[in-house]
């Protein structure tokens, strides 16, 4: 069975980044994608763009608010067979910095989009899902969901949440015949670390490797957990073992330890600027071409 061409795929975020690779490469498989993001203008010149690999249409939504998500949903349900078929919840910021030094609403921000949004979602799909025995939701975590470094702390508590969250609805949902996973980047190749410098250990992967894994556990859905690169969810389970003392000195040598707290500030200013107000839809401006961050 294709679980992916004809299908009904509803992705967040996705004006972007890796929910842009991702509608890009479904929509290569003969999937029906619907794109939400809450800047209108990068939106639809996202929408304009994609339309050349496939069917695909967009509206906003803001993830922080059900009632937005509930509207954007149904508006996906309309456009496709009247059901969703598969969620991918991909929206996320990633504000990055020395703890005590994060605003309020930076804090408050990642919590509503990386955590609750993941949370809205799922509770406005599965009931369909469950009432039909079929669906799937994949949830876009990262690898920060099980290895916490210093720098971010707040984004890794949500991450680390999502995680979590996947692999219990995964269990319970199972047996009504929905499937549910979560896919755990690296660093990857998009604003979300810009002004940071990789080093050896943290060499970028591109949004088009996160798109694969999502294809890929979407061709084989009883993956619960599917990190990118592959090796890297070992070696994530393994240093959660180890004791304070080795975990320090191994973060220490990868260069994980300073990564998030020696960066570029200005380079970085544009999107923690974004980032920490990335609640409600941000409409078009006259002075906002298509495409402009």
């Amino acid at each position: 069975m294709d679980n992916i061409r004809g299908k009904t795929i509803v992705i967040t975020g996705a004006a972007r980044g890796i929910g842009y690779a991702t509608a890009k490469a479904l929509l290569a498989r003969g999937a029906r994608v619907v794109i939400g993001d809450r800047d209108v203008a990068v939106l639809d010149h996202a929408v304009t763009e994609l339309l050349r690999h496939g069917q695909v249409t967009g509206y906003p939504v803001d993830v922080t608010d059900a009632e937005s998500f509930a509207v954007f949903l149904d508006k996906a349900r309309a456009d496709g067979t009247g059901q969703i078929d598969v969620l991918i919840n991909n929206a996320g910021v990633m504000p990055v910095g020395p703890f005590l030094e994060q605003t309020e609403q930076a804090i408050r921000t990642s919590i509503e989009v990386n955590f609750y949004g993941v949370l809205t979602g799922c509770r406005l799909v599965l009931p369909e899902m469950v009432k039909r025995r079929g669906g799937h939701i994949v949830n876009i975590a990262s690898l920060a969901g099980m290895i916490a470094v210093p720098g971010q702390v707040v984004y890794a508590g949500t991450k680390f949440a999502v995680v979590g969250l996947s692999t219990a609805m995964a269990d319970e949902f199972a047996p009504q015949g929905v499937h549910v996973s979560c896919v755990l980047p690296t660093f990857t190749n998009t604003e979300l670390i810009s002004g940071t410098k990789a080093t050896g250990a943290q060499k970028p992967v591109q949004p088009e490797d996160i798109a694969a894994g999502v294809v890929k556990v979407l061709d084989k859905p009883s993956i619960t957990h599917l990190s990118v690169p592959g090796p890297l969810r070992a070696v994530s389970a393994l240093t959660q073992l180890l004791g304070p003392r080795a975990r320090r000195w191994l973060a220490h040598k990868l260069g994980n330890d300073t990564v998030f707290l020696n960066y570029d500030t200005g380079a970085r200013s544009s999107y923690e600027q974004r980032a920490q107000s990335a609640i409600g839809v941000a409409e078009k401006t006259e002075d906002k071409r298509p495409g402009q961050p």
